[in-house]
């Protein structure tokens, strides 16, 4: 009896010792701080190339819009989803949207105004 009850403990003992490792996944275009406070309206396309690189999704059926995506989903935790969509009149930037969360504060004088902006 002892034997048994020792051979399920070391059984047991081992399985717990067996866990799956799950690693963090990152896909998409990886936005920093810095490349959204240097994008700006008016910048032309091949501006916002160098800048930014080229977007996960360009829509061939609506070459006026770009998108950057970024999927994260860390071991054993929800993903997070962010995007940054850019739109353009001709060569120029008129207007982009974020829900990119800033890892820095910015300074308190100085304002951002991501209106729309026709360019002629």
């Amino acid at each position: 009896m002892l034997t048994r009850s020792l051979l399920i403990f070391t059984l047991l003992l081992s399985f717990s010792a067996c866990s799956i490792h799950k690693i963090d996944i990152q896909q998409g275009n990886i936005i920093e701080d810095e490349q959204l406070e240097k994008l700006h309206v008016g910048m032309r396309r091949q501006q916002v190339l160098r800048l930014l690189g080229t977007p996960l999704v360009q829509d061939p059926f609506r070459q006026d819009r770009w998108d950057y995506v970024y999927y994260f989903k860390p071991a054993n935790k929800l993903a997070d989803l962010y995007q940054l969509i850019l739109f353009f009149e001709g060569d120029h930037l008129i207007h982009f949207d974020t829900d990119i969360p800033q890892r820095r504060p910015k300074p308190l004088d100085e304002e951002t105004n991501n209106d729309t902006v026709k360019i002629s």
